[in-house]
């Protein structure tokens, strides 16, 4: 997978670069607007990461510039916390997803994974994973072809875990990715739990194994076994 991390403060940029290229990622950077809008021209990418605050240019330009070139590459907008109207602006524009300064370097690749899978996912009517079924486009779950009556979290709770399976999941990756960033003042994210045994004991009842295996003081991994 090629991806394009544009990002102008340079210990951010090298610890990207580095991080995904130890998870096997062809990785290209960019650390100004300028070099930034050469390469979405002349080169293609899965993934583009792009900060919006460039020190020559506005990053929602090169979001512009991708829909407008018709470019099939995933779009994941950074911004600071206090730029909720340009993260909008950019998922108007047509960015997939979006990230908070500061973040951790598992999360954006998790949210790279998730964005990557979902795309692949894109025309298909449905999602399997053993015995479990997720129907998208109506946000249902089934088990051995029967209906299970979810929550709207726990079907992306679900959808999250399934498209991250085998990858062991942190409290703070998966809750900042389903529950989004309102979710920073709390000190605790013990609610998760509550969330993970509803939704394991919904799923159990209806006949599924158990696919979620809980890493205490870790997190969770969604897996068929270890």
């Amino acid at each position: 997978m090629k991806i394009l991390l544009i990002e102008d403060e340079p210990s951010l940029l090298v610890a990207m670069q580095h991080y995904l290229e130890g998870e096997h990622y062809n990785v290209s950077t960019a650390n100004n607007f300028r070099t930034a809008s050469v390469k979405v021209h002349d080169y293609e990418y899965d993934c583009v990461v792009v900060d919006i605050t460039l020190p020559d240019g506005n990053g929602l330009t090169i979001v512009n510039e991708l829909k407008e070139a018709h470019s099939q590459a995933g779009i994941i907008i950074v911004s600071a916390k206090n730029s909720l109207d340009d993260k909008l602006s950019g998922l108007e524009l047509g960015a997939d997803d979006y990230l908070t300064k500061p973040f951790h370097l598992p999360e954006l690749n998790a949210r790279i994974r998730s964005l990557m899978r979902r795309r692949q996912h894109e025309g298909e009517t449905h999602l399997t994973f053993g015995a479990i079924t997720l129907i998208p486009s109506r946000k249902q779950v089934l088990v051995d072809n029967q209906l299970v009556e979810v929550t709207v979290k726990e079907y992306e709770l679900l959808l999250f875990l399934v498209t991250n399976k085998n990858r062991l999941l942190s409290k703070a990756v998966i809750v900042e990715h389903v529950w989004g960033d309102y979710m920073d003042g709390i000190d605790s994210h013990d609610f998760l739990y509550t969330h993970v045994r509803n939704l394991r004991r919904k799923l159990l009842d209806a006949g599924s194994p158990d696919y979620i295996t809980t890493r205490y003081g870790a997190g969770y991994i969604f897996t068929a076994g270890e």
